[in-house]
């Protein structure tokens, strides 16, 4: 049987809440003129004015500034995986399969990965480094063929290597709590 409503949608503002901010699309320009009827021309875009060049050559916003990603939770554990496992490969080519400088080249990404990680989704990282370390130490792992050697090589390569393993944990774990507790700090001089 259908249920009918008994009260009208609130789809509307609410009396006296001030009207939601626009999007930057839809804001005024600078020039004071509004966004353009839906069937009137579009004004032609002014050209864009090149930056100064420094120095170096390059322009002034260019500068030696590091990328600055913010990843989802999702993002940041497909990117710390992906890394860990070709590192892995890498390590297994270059290195023969040094255990040490697997451990060595896990410390970065664990950095990167909880710096990278968005503020909302920022308590995923130390969940996700340690999967990565395991999963890029497949590679690394000996072992001989076969499953259960391969476990068994996964596993001897967990046991012995497990101060790098709480090391990068750790260190994400810190700069995760760090930059949680500067968020909280940031929405509740917001409110």
């Amino acid at each position: 049987m259908e249920q009918h409503r008994s009260r009208p949608p609130n789809d509307g503002p609410r009396r006296g809440t001030p009207p939601a901010p626009l999007p930057p699309q839809a804001r005024r320009r600078p020039g004071g003129e509004g966004r353009a009827a839906p069937g009137a021309a579009r004004p032609a875009r002014a050209a864009r004015t090149a930056r100064p060049a420094r120095a170096g050559g390059r322009p002034a916003g260019a500068g030696g500034r590091l990328p600055n990603p913010r990843l989802t939770g999702l993002g940041g554990g497909l990117f710390c995986i992906l890394a860990m496992c070709l590192l892995g490969y890498l390590d297994q080519l270059l290195f023969g399969a040094s255990l040490t400088a697997y451990g060595v080249l896990f410390l970065p990404v664990c950095v990167l990965t909880a710096l990278w990680v968005r503020a909302g989704d920022v308590l995923t990282a130390p969940v996700v480094v340690p999967i990565a370390f395991a999963a890029g130490l497949l590679p690394v792992a000996g072992g001989s063929a076969g499953l259960a050697g391969r476990l068994m090589g996964l596993f001897t390569g967990l046991a012995t290597q497990a101060g790098w393993l709480y090391g990068g944990t750790l260190a994400a774990g810190v700069i995760v709590l760090v930059r949680r507790v500067q968020w909280v700090r940031q929405q509740r001089r917001r409110d």
